[in-house]
C-alpha cells in the first residue's frame, strides 16, 4: 500500500511532521523529488531537525528510507546531514540512494548563484542550492547519475561534455572563472566513497515492496503553487510538486497509490521572491505578528532562515491545490497559531476585473486578483498540544468545518502544535 504526503500550497505547510507522524505506521519512507533548497522541520525525543535530503523517517529504526531517483542529490548536504543526525544521538538510518538519481553538481551552484546575480531585480529568489540548472542538465541530457561515479571512464566522458558548456556559459555570459574538470573529477571520486554503501537498486526494491504490500510513505517537498506546469508559473520550483510525479521519481506503480495527503496550513505561508502573486498576504503588524507567532519558531525558511510571507487562509489556492493532487484527505497544521485572534479573515474567492470568482486562475490573471474575505470568530483560547478534537473550542471545530466545505476535501488530522504528537484525529 503506498500513500502519498504533498504540499497544497506554496510549501512550508507541515509536511515534515506528518511524514515523521505516519511514518510509524510504514515500513518505507521516499523522498522523489527537489533537493536540498527546502527543508523539512521535525521536533522528536532526539530535538529539533530540519531535513533537507533525508527523508523523515530516519528517526525509526524499522524504516527503510529511500533517496528516489527523482532527486536532486548534492552529496555535500547529504553528508552534513546524516552527520548532524549522529552528533545528536539519532541511529544511523536504514538508507538506499537509488543508483539512478543523479548529482547535483558545484557548477550547478555557481550557475544558480550567477543567474540570479544577473537577473538582479527580476530574480526568482531562488535559495541558491542550484536546483533549476540541475534539471536544466537534467532534461537536456547532460546529468550524471549516481551509477555514472562508480564506472570512471563514462563519468569522465560526461563530466568532460557537461563542464565544456559551463565553461563557455561562465566566460561569455556570466564572466566568471572556468570549472576546472581535473580537480572535479577528483572531488568525485572523493565523495563516491561517502555514499558507496548507500547506492543500491532503489527501483527493484520498491517494485518488490508494491509486490509484497509493505506499507510505503512518498514524501513531497514543496506545494502544488511550486509545481513547474500547474503551479505559479515561473515563481515555482524546477521538479513536479505534485503526488503523481511519485511514481516516476520514486518510481512506484501509478495504481499501487492509495491515499493522498495533502498537508495546509490554517494560514498561508510563502518562501520566495516579493514578485509572486501571493493573494492573501497579510502585511504591516498584522503581518509581522502573525509571522512571529507562526511554526514553532516563527515563519522563517528551514533552509535559508528567510522570513516568510504570510496570509489568511486561501480557500481558492486550497481547493484547486487539493485537487490537482488528487487529495484523498487533508491535514490541517498550525490551527493553534490562530488562538490569539478574535476574528480570522479567511480568502474565499478573488476579484479579477470586477469579477468574483472561486476558480484558480493562470498566472496572469493571478496578478490581478484581489481578495474577498469572510470573516470567522475565533476561540481566544490556548489549544496547544490538544489531542482530543472534540475538547477544541467551538469556534475551532467551525472554523475547521468551514475551511473544510470551502476546499472540498475532507479534513482528517488537526495539528496543534509542532511536536510529533501533538494532533487531533478529526472524527
Amino acid at each position: 500500500m503506498v500513500k502519498a504526503i504533498v504540499g497544497a500550497n506554496w510549501g512550508d505547510e507541515g509536511k515534515g511532521k506528518m511524514t515523521d507522524l505516519l511514518a510509524e505506521q510504514s515500513d518505507i519512507v521516499v523522498r522523489f523529488q527537489g533537493g536540498a533548497n527546502a527543508g523539512h522541520t521535525i521536533i522528536n525525543e532526539y530535538g529539533r531537525f530540519a531535513l533537507h535530503t533525508l527523508p523523515s523517517g530516519v528517526f525509526y529504526k524499522h524504516i527503510t528510507n529511500v533517496i528516489g531517483n527523482g532527486v536532486a542529490l548534492d552529496i555535500h548536504k547529504l553528508a552534513e546531514e546524516i552527520t548532524s543526525l549522529e552528533t545528536a544521538g539519532v541511529p544511523a538510518p536504514n538508507l538506499i540512494i537509488s543508483e539512478r538519481a543523479q548529482l547535483l553538481m558545484p557548477y550547478h551552484i555557481l550557475q544558480d548563484t550567477y543567474e540570479e546575480e544577473r537577473l538582479g531585480g527580476h530574480a526568482f529568489g531562488s535559495t541558491k542550492s542550484g536546483i533549476a540548472p540541475f534539471y536544466s542538465d537534467k532534461y537536456a541530457k547532460i546529468g550524471i547519475q549516481v551509477c555514472d561515479l562508480f564506472h570512471e571512464d563514462r563519468l569522465r566522458e560526461h563530466l568532460e561534455h557537461a563542464v565544456s558548456i559551463k565553461n563557455i556559459l561562465f566566460q561569455t555570459m556570466y564572466h566568471k572563472p572556468t570549472v576546472d574538470v581535473e580537480a572535479l573529477f577528483a572531488e568525485l571520486l572523493q565523495l563516491r566513497e561517502i555514499i558507496r554503501p548507500y547506492v543500491g537498486d532503489a527501483v527493484t526494491f520498491l517494485h518488490e515492496a508494491c509486490q509484497a504490500n509493505r506499507a510505503i510513505l512518498l514524501e513531497g517537498q514543496l506545494g502544488a503553487m511550486k509545481d513547474p506546469d500547474l503551479g505559479i508559473v515561473p515563481m515555482t520550483t524546477s521538479s513536479h510538486t505534485l503526488a503523481a510525479f511519485g511514481c516516476v521519481g520514486a518510481p512506484v506503480p501509478p495504481t499501487s497509490v492509495e491515499e493522498i495527503i495533502c498537508v495546509s496550513k490554517a494560514y498561508s505561508s510563502c518562501v520566495g521572491s516579493q514578485t509572486e502573486p501571493f493573494v492573501s498576504e497579510v502585511l504591516g503588524e498584522a503581518g509581522d505578528e502573525l509571522r512571529r507567532r507562526g511554526g514553532d519558531k516563527g515563519e522563517f525558511g528551514a533552509t535559508t532562515g528567510r522570513p516568510r510571507r504570510v496570509g489568511w487562509f486561501d480557500t481558492v489556492a486550497t481547493r484547486y491545490g487539493c485537487m490537482i493532487q488528487g487529495a484523498t484527505q487533508v491535514a490541517l497544521t498550525c490551527l493553534d497559531v490562530l488562538s490569539y485572534l478574535d476574528e480570522i479573515p479567511v480568502c474565499t474567492g478573488y476579484e479579477i476585473q470586477g469579477q468574483v470568482t472561486k476558480q484558480f486562475p493562470v498566472p496572469a490573471l493571478l496578478e490581478q486578483a484581489k481578495p474577498v474575505f469572510t470573516v470567522l470568530p475565533g476561540w481566544k483560547t490556548d489549544i496547544r498540544g490538544v489531542t482530543d478534537y472534540q475538547a477544541l473550542p467551538a469556534n475551532a471545530k467551525a472554523y475547521v468545518d468551514f475551511i473544510e466545505k470551502e476546499i472540498e476535501t475532507p479534513i482528517h488530522i488537526v495539528s496543534t502544535g509542532p511536536k510529533r504528537h501533538e494532533i487531533a484525529m478529526r472524527p
